[in-house]
């Protein structure tokens, strides 16, 4: 079966608040799950998803169903569990929400931010395709955009 992206609903929300990054990202990635999940509450836009491997919840990520101002549709968060990472599964469920995101919302352009020192989460989205906005940081993070 693989890698896929199912909603969080009143059966997995708990087993995503579960989730955590390895100790030493606890910088890098500020705001549990259980922030994106209640941010999800009054943020219509805002689409939290659990990233399965099988049957095994082993990440998380939130995309917006809705554009800013400039058209733009972003991810605001991508995190996967500590124990699972380096074995390609983030890389997977980007591929796979990139081409969700195309399917449901024919967006042009997508964008995603990460803090300036996570050069991991950088190199993963450029070997996507995404390129860098500017070379100042912006609300103190690197952004990309896809087109």
């Amino acid at each position: 079966m693989g890698i896929s992206l199912k909603p969080v609903t009143v059966d997995n929300w708990y087993s995503c608040t579960q989730l955590d990054v390895a100790a030493h990202q606890k910088q890098v990635f500020p705001a549990p799950v259980v922030y994106w999940i209640a941010e999800s509450k009054f943020v219509p836009e805002s689409q939290p998803m659990a990233i399965y491997f099988d049957a095994s919840i082993i990440g998380f990520l939130v995309y917006c169903t809705i554009p800013d101002h400039e058209g733009n549709y972003w991810i605001p968060a991508l995190m996967i569990d500590g124990q699972y990472q380096g074995k390609g599964y983030g890389k997977e469920s980007m591929k796979q929400l990139i081409a969700l995101m195309r399917e449901s919302l024919n967006c042009q352009k997508i964008m995603i931010g990460h803090r300036a020192e996570n050069a991991a989460a950088g190199h993963l989205y450029e070997s996507l395709g995404f390129k860098r906005v500017s070379e100042e940081l912006i609300d103190g993070e690197v952004v990309r955009v896809l087109t």
